[in-house]
């Protein structure tokens, strides 16, 4: 059993910071993928950022520049740094752990809200 635990959303000024954080556990294989997506109301849910457990990153190209993924593979959890944030930054944010040969994880999800 697989479980991922969220945590740090929450409502934020535009132009002002707030740091997700995601925890996993249960059965974690060493060589996996942590990331986050987003779903705005209305909208698809998408790849904000991702991060295998070797280190390599790949961002949507809305938050490049903004935001940062970062991992403690000793604690697998998973990091996300966002600055400069926008209103279009609005959505529930989830975490998810893809391991090959056991399936791709979700947590359930976090609000952040960007407004004045």
């Amino acid at each position: 059993q697989v479980q991922l635990v969220e945590s740090g959303g929450g409502l934020v000024q535009p132009g002002g910071s707030l740091r997700l954080s995601c925890a996993a556990s249960g059965s974690i294989f060493r060589v996996n993928v942590m990331g986050w997506y987003r779903q705005a109301p209305g909208k698809q849910r998408e790849r904000v950022a991702i991060v295998t457990s070797g280190g390599s990153t790949v961002y949507g190209d809305s938050v490049k520049g903004r935001f940062t993924i970062s991992r403690d593979n000793a604690k697998n959890t998973v990091y996300l740094q966002m600055n400069s944030l926008k209103p279009e930054d609005t959505a529930v944010y989830y975490c998810t752990l893809l391991m090959s040969g056991s399936g791709n994880y979700w947590g359930q999800g976090t609000q952040v809200t960007v407004s004045s």
